[in-house]
């Protein structure tokens, strides 16, 4: 699996401390809306041609490792 350390920043002043790709404005919370609306990676890749197609694959890592984490402690 990808490791998402790598692609995902939090900076407390930065769209309210969420979780951001690169240090860029767009949130995980964003990519994840964008797919789950039916986008494809291709699709959001060509509306914001400062991503990568890994950090939409680290949106998705980082995602189900805050999943696992809940099912961990819950």
């Amino acid at each position: 699996m990808l490791d998402y350390r790598e692609f995902i920043t939090i900076e407390p002043g930065k769209r309210s401390g969420k979780p951001c790709i690169r240090g860029l404005r767009i949130t995980v919370y964003d990519i994840l809306e964008y797919l789950a609306s039916g986008m494809s990676i291709e699709e959001i890749l060509d509306d914001f041609p400062e991503l990568t197609r890994e950090d939409v694959m680290a949106s998705l890592a980082y995602a189900a490792d805050a999943e696992k984490k809940i099912h961990i402690s819950g």
